[in-house]
């Protein structure tokens, strides 16, 4: 993957809260300003398989990463450079002018949409459950764990806490963690039933862990189907527009697919002409 080489990006040492990203970094003008001064695009993620995540040298790996910096680099950006927070700092980062772009595998969201800017949809994807081998309470969906009283783990800023609300999952089971480890070491320890994950991200803790299996993602609500893109302040929609513009021959190119496949990221991934707009007011 030569466009994730470590000529292309600095990488800044990984940080587990916010408060590590530097109280005394000065905040941000808009990011055409920042480019135009010859400053570095920061991008920003959690440790958030198979979606973005540091390798052991800092290097940014993760199918979204793949796709934006790819992408980055054919509009003729390769001044990049990576800073690694928790989940839930991911936003606040951003708007505090502490990042330039969340490539962490945000899905669009309403509540998200007030917030900051997103780029058109690059992913299509639903929600999982996963579960101890064998789902021996059969919890498949949200009126499962209403029903058995079962305790719900998942993500601090996760979608699927508005997901599990909206489908009445009273807030005494659900249980909010930094992230997918933590999720998977509640259920190990018995102090979760089910836990909340993207199918993509399900599938990868399955494949590592031999007592962890997913649920059955049939039952889940139609609804819950997602769409993710990438994050933005909204003072930076000006190159929101040039990133779609490039975007338009990028998505589906032989060459994206070429840097996201090995991630798990596959043709059905591809939306099917969503845009940020309607996700936004249906999501």
């Amino acid at each position: 993957m030569s466009s994730l080489s470590a000529n292309s990006f600095r990488a800044v040492a990984a940080a587990s809260a916010l408060a590590l990203l530097g109280a005394g970094t000065a905040l941000a003008g808009p990011l055409n300003d920042r480019i135009a001064a010859d400053e570095p695009i920061r991008i920003g993620f959690a440790n958030e398989a198979p979606f973005a995540y540091p390798g052991e040298d800092g290097e940014p790996l993760g199918f979204v990463n793949a796709y934006t910096i790819g992408l980055l680099n054919e509009m003729g950006y390769d001044n990049i450079e990576v800073v690694v927070t928790d989940w839930g700092g991911l936003i606040p980062a951003l708007n505090a002018g502490r990042l330039d772009i969340v490539t962490g595998g945000l899905n669009i969201m309403s509540s998200r949409c007030e917030s900051i800017a997103f780029s058109e949809p690059m992913l299509m994807a639903g929600d999982a459950f996963i579960v101890p081998t064998g789902n021996p309470d059969g919890l498949n969906n949200y009126q499962d764990l209403i029903e058995q009283d079962a305790t719900f783990v998942t993500g601090v800023g996760y979608n699927q806490v508005e997901v599990a609300r909206r489908e009445g999952v009273p807030d005494n089971q659900i249980m909010q963690v930094p992230g997918p480890s933590e999720i998977v070491a509640a259920i190990r320890a018995e102090r979760a039933q089910a836990g909340g994950v993207t199918h993509l991200t399900a599938i990868e803790l399955a494949a590592n862990h031999d007592d962890i299996e997913v649920s059955d993602v049939s039952q889940l609500p139609e609804w819950t189907l997602n769409w993710a893109s990438i994050g933005f302040r909204k003072d930076d929609q000006d190159f929101v527009e040039m990133f779609n513009a490039a975007q338009e021959d990028w998505l589906g190119s032989d060459a994206m697919m070429e840097l996201v496949g090995p991630y798990g990221y596959s043709p059905e991934n591809i939306p099917e002409g969503q845009t940020a707009e309607w996700v936004c007011a249906n999501r």
